[in-house]
């Protein structure tokens, strides 16, 4: 279903109402509710078992109550639907709604995007749903969208949409870097449960495995345990950065090399000793977006060679 713009919505944007700062722990009801009426509208009424809709509902309730390890999700429940969905307008627990989100929306991009027609749509209809949902979350200034299958933290939607949006498309897409776009995924995971040093240790693991990627596909010369600054001089060595470009900005070395890597191994990689140590959020959060442009950067610098 199409958004409407109506004029509440517009009146709020003149009276400088929407904002671009997201907050993470509160999802409204109102925004439950759209969420539910957006998975009816692609999955349909749950007929139960034995239909495509009612065996995709099964399932997301079956998983839940494992992972979750109870019985059920809701006495007495008429559907796996009401059990699922009754759960999720109710529960105070704001990262169990991000689970049924994720899980529910990833049976819509495998199963439903896979044969549409089946459950009656076009086969435009499963994306389309994907684009509501990520609007209906900006609407609502929840930091959150749903990008190649997962959900991941939004702090900024302009540093979003223009590093970690294109990357995780340009990424998803080469079967070449599938490496370095699973730790790249699993350090968003890690920043989305405030675990900001597994978050900085991720970064880079997938910065290092995008450059071994590379370096497997042009056939450099390179050890499978090279460290990031070994791995950084063979794409320099090797041209994958223009000559020109090393030239103009002499610091590009030094910058690949003290960034992520050092910020990872001065607060993430090494035993921190007597002393617990912590990672600010603002320290992970500015890792993870370097890690999202250099890692756009150097693969449409693989792309031009």
């Amino acid at each position: 279903m199409a958004i409407v713009e109506l004029y509440s919505k517009r009146q709020k944007r003149l009276r400088g109402e929407v904002s671009d700062v997201y907050q993470y722990t509160n999802l409204p009801h109102n925004f439950r509710v759209q969420v539910v009426q957006i998975i009816i509208e692609i999955l349909g009424k749950d007929y139960g078992q034995g239909t495509k809709s009612g065996n995709i509902y099964a399932a997301i309730n079956s998983t839940l109550c494992r992972e979750y390890g109870v019985f059920t999700l809701k006495e007495r429940a008429g559907s796996n639907f009401e059990a699922v969905y009754d759960f999720f307008l109710g529960t105070s627990e704001h990262e169990k709604c991000l689970d049924i989100i994720e899980l529910t929306f990833k049976h819509i991009l495998h199963t439903v995007a896979e044969e549409p027609w089946s459950f009656g749509l076009d086969d435009e209809e499963p994306q389309q749903a994907i684009d509501e949902l990520n609007v209906r979350f900006r609407e609502s200034e929840i930091g959150y969208q749903l990008e190649a299958n997962e959900l991941v933290r939004v702090d900024s939607q302009f540093l979003h949409s223009e590093a970690v949006k294109p990357t995780l498309q340009l990424l998803g897409v080469n079967p070449s870097y599938q490496g370095a776009n699973d730790e790249f995924l699993s350090a968003h995971e890690h920043y989305r449960h405030q675990e900001y040093k597994a978050c900085l240790n991720d970064c880079l693991k997938s910065f290092e495995s995008l450059m071994k990627s590379i370096h497997v596909k042009r056939g450099w010369d390179f050890n499978q345990n090279d460290p990031a600054k070994k791995l950084i001089n063979g794409c320099l060595v090797n041209g994958l950065i223009p000559d020109y470009m090393q030239n103009e900005f002499s610091s590009l070395r030094a910058l690949l090399e003290s960034g992520i890597p050092t910020i990872r191994n001065k607060e993430g990689g090494h035993g921190q000793g007597h002393k617990v140590t912590s990672v600010p959020e603002h320290l992970a959060s500015y890792a993870l977006h370097l890690t999202a442009s250099t890692l756009l950067f150097l693969a449409k610098c693989e792309e031009s060679l």
